[in-house]
């Protein structure tokens, strides 16, 4: 049995093969082009699936989607994406219907956490907490094995949780959501509404290692920010490892100065967390997708 993967991202869709064996037999990105809307995508998804499976070679195969967002259980449709053309479609009974074939779809973070927990940075770790702040801000909760995305599909979506009732609104029409705070997308809004000129997160973090006092300041309230987030999934949660992953990862005083902050807010006399860089790089998602697939 071939597993076929797929990772919906707000730039670029993402296709994998991988063998019986776990070994990757192909793998394709292609972009999504999401101002070309909802059809286009699901067009884009369908020609990428077509090429997948003849890579297995006329191998039975499961199929698995992660994406942004999750399938409501009451209406069917997607819900809470980041890429709103996909909101309030029925995305899974499209996509069975136009591929002819039945289909998984988790929400990305939930496929990043499963790929570290069996493949990457939590290999061997019962309860792994995923955490993707790349554009947005997501995670995923696996135990033993497994994705624990929860009732109504929302587990481990810390990105929406508030953490200032009074802060920057989301694109989920909430106020103060971590996202807004903590992700490179979110970073990136709000140092441009400190200071009147939008920056990359990479050139910031050169200023912060240099002791621009600018970004110093900055930096500092994001690392606040990061470690009551986090502090808040540990004392609920109370994973056994944190694997971190997106844009935001690279930074490498997330793991000293951030890691700090998240010691400082915890309800724990002693955090004996470890709060990790992935090991997959941005492969964790798609090999997540191929993992989940039915």
């Amino acid at each position: 049995m071939y597993r076929i993967g797929i990772d919906l991202g707000g730039t670029k869709i993402e296709g994998v093969v991988l063998d019986a064996a776990g070994r990757e037999i192909i793998r394709k990105r292609v972009p999504t082009e999401r101002e070309r809307g909802y059809q286009h995508i699901l067009d884009t998804i369908r020609s990428l699936h077509i090429e997948l499976l003849a890579a297995a070679g006329g191998a039975p195969t499961t199929f698995g989607i992660g994406t942004p967002g999750t399938i409501s259980r009451r209406t069917g449709l997607l819900k809470n994406s980041n890429t709103v053309c996909m909101n309030g479609q029925p995305v899974k009974a499209d996509l069975e219907a136009v591929l002819n074939r039945p289909i998984e779809i988790q929400n990305d973070a939930n496929c990043f956490a499963l790929a570290e927990a069996l493949l990457g940075a939590g290999k061997g770790k019962a309860v792994v907490f995923g955490v993707i702040m790349g554009t947005g801000c997501g995670g995923g909760i696996v135990l033993n094995g497994r994705t624990l995305p929860g009732l109504q599909g929302l587990g481990g979506e810390w990105g929406h949780s508030s953490i200032d009732p009074n802060g920057p609104t989301c694109f989920c029409g909430h106020q103060g959501c971590v996202e807004t705070f903590i992700s490179g997308g979110g970073l990136e809004k709000r140092y441009a509404e400190s200071f009147g000129v939008r920056r990359p997160l990479k050139e910031v973090e050169q200023d912060y290692f240099a002791g621009q006092p600018q970004a110093v300041a900055f930096m500092n309230e994001f690392f606040d920010r990061f470690g009551r987030a986090l502090a808040n999934i540990i004392d609920i949660v109370d994973p056994d490892i944190v694997v971190i992953g997106g844009g935001v990862s690279n930074f490498r005083a997330v793991y000293t100065e951030g890691v700090a902050r998240v010691r400082h807010y915890a309800l724990t006399d002693d955090l004996e967390t470890p709060i990790v860089k992935h090991q997959l790089g941005d492969s964790a998602g798609v090999l997540g997708a191929a993992l989940i697939g039915i």
